[in-house]
């Protein structure tokens, strides 16, 4: 069943091909090269380092950083070690990461160097005491805890990485993906002709690693023995050298990284590397396409799915990306083999071809239920589906179509906001009655987001302050683009205030 079956946990993985193909190189970070076989003795000296600090099986080891070498290292170390791995997202305020490092219960935080002061910072502010670390190149160079396969019973069915994802409560709730969902989630894709990636293959991170799709497809490269080219973060410079240095087969960008790569690359940019790009996040404009598909020269594949969902649940394929017809482009695609999509009214029950209603997801890749939340959990699973969340329809061809969210999230540049936690920030400012968090269609970001202020009478209040006071609460990308004030809020009849007549009146200006 399995395309290796001696892979069973993520910590197989660099055991593997340690054996089978040891001088291969597994990653690259700019200067430095690891081949599988020095990834399998740092993983092993990483997780006999946090074996000798006595932690409990499946306890929770955070990594807080950018994308690095040491980010799957980490990985592969907390794996071998019977530990799940939290990737903490370097871009949240440190109350932020302070709900999340609690919620999680961490017990060690492995920081960089760029993030090492943020850790501090959280360590110090945070109920939950853990131990922070220095966690860099040298640091692992110099442990003295031996490069011997530490052998602990690693069970699949355990957590294997804890991914937070804000709710619509704008509490974040922690995902807990098992090694048994990884395993499953490369049998779908396996199954799959699209997928047609080989050992040959070079894939190149740019989605960050505190993200599914960064740390998912960036695994399912390793599983494969392919090589991984790792940027730090999005930065059009810093892809361009990659690709000039690295010459990556396969990337996976969010469409405004694909507009912001063509804007910013040189025309004598060699792209000739590249046979396929994937995509995420949103569907992709036909203008946009266009100039990619004349820039890059290469496939173009767009995925959807949740964290929950363990992956990829629906692929528009790359045959499906047809310039002449360009209605399917607005699609998410259809499911991947072994994955089932459904749409459903309010009573569960299925909706015909053209009527929208929620999407479920059933999937072997499905999470286990979400970390110390059973009521959540069982709020979003409904006799083994899971209950998106987003709202779309089925065309006559099964191709499936996003509408809106039936949750309230903006999707910004590939980030997920939700208006909640930008609200709870704006209201708590003195001069705010009450906020209202839009988002409004934007070609640049995908949505831009945008708050709807109505202030306490006769209080006054500049844009740039409200921004201010966003960005100490909340994490940059979160904070609006854009103000509105107005007197009052329509609302409904039970006093809801009408978020889709705000979306409609800015989209008609």
């Amino acid at each position: 069943m399995w395309l290796h079956t001696e892979i069973k946990t993520l910590g197989d993985i660099p055991r593997y091909y340690a054996r089978v193909s040891p001088d291969k190189i597994a990653l690259i970070d700019s200067s430095v090269r690891r081949s599988f076989a020095e990834l399998d003795k740092r993983t092993n000296r990483l997780a006999n380092f946090l074996l000798e600090r006595g932690l409990p099986r499946e306890s929770h080891v955070a990594f807080l950083g950018k994308n690095s070498a040491r980010y799957f290292e980490a990985v592969f170390g907390t794996s071998k070690a019977s530990y799940a791995l939290v990737p903490m997202n370097w871009r949240l305020a440190v109350p932020e990461l302070c709900t999340v490092a609690s919620d999680a219960q961490i017990r060690i935080l492995l920081a960089d160097a760029d993030s090492y002061e943020l850790a501090v910072a959280l360590q110090s502010e945070c109920e939950q005491p853990f131990e922070v670390i220095l966690f860099t190149n040298q640091w692992l160079d110099e442990l003295t805890s031996g490069d011997t396969d530490p052998l602990v019973d690693v069970y699949q069915d355990q957590t294997a990485l804890l991914m937070y994802t804000s709710g619509t409560t704008g509490k974040p709730k922690g995902v807990q993906l098992t090694h048994l969902g990884f395993n499953f989630m490369r049998f779908c894709e396996h199954n799959e002709p699209a997928y047609d990636w080989t050992s040959d293959d070079i894939k190149m991170l740019v989605m960050p690693n505190f993200h599914l799709v960064g740390s998912g497809l960036s695994i399912q490269t390793l599983y494969n023995g392919a090589t991984l080219s790792i940027v730090a973060a999005f930065d059009p410079q810093l892809v361009l050298e990659a690709i000039k240095r690295d010459r990556p087969t396969i990337c996976a960008l969010v469409p405004t990284a694909i507009q912001m790569l063509i804007e910013n690359s040189p025309e004598d940019a060699d792209f000739s590397c590249l046979r396929m790009i994937m995509y995420a996040g949103s569907p992709i404009s036909p203008a946009l396409l266009k100039q990619a598909i004349q820039r890059f020269g290469c496939k173009f594949m767009q995925f959807y799915g949740a964290t929950e969902s363990g992956g990829a649940a629906t692929l528009l394929r790359p045959e499906q990306h047809d310039l002449e017809h360009e209605s399917s482009l607005k699609s998410c695609g259809t499911p991947l083999p072994w994955i089932e999509i459904d749409i459903v009214d309010a009573n569960g029950q299925r909706l015909p071809a053209g009527e929208i209603g929620e999407m479920l997801i059933r999937s072997p890749t499905m999470f286990r239920g979400y970390w110390n939340n059973p009521g959540a959990t069982a709020d979003v699973m409904q006799d083994g589906w899971y209950r998106s969340g987003d709202a779309g329809y089925k065309d006559e061809k099964g191709l499936i179509y996003i509408v809106d969210r039936v949750k309230d999230m903006i999707v910004t540049g590939g980030e997920n906001v939700y208006s909640i936690e930008v609200e709870q920030v704006l209201d708590a400012h003195p001069a705010v009655k009450k906020s209202a968090v839009v988002g409004r269609p934007c070609e640049k970001w995908g949505e831009m987001i945008v708050a709807v202020v109505v202030l306490e009478e006769g209080a006054t209040v500049t844009e740039k302050e409200l921004d201010e006071a966003c960005r100490k609460k909340i994490a940059g990308y979160k904070a609006p683009k854009e103000y509105r004030f107005m007197e009052s809020f329509p609302l409904s009849a039970t006093g809801k205030i009408l978020k889709r007549l705000l979306r409609d009146d800015l989209i008609s200006g």
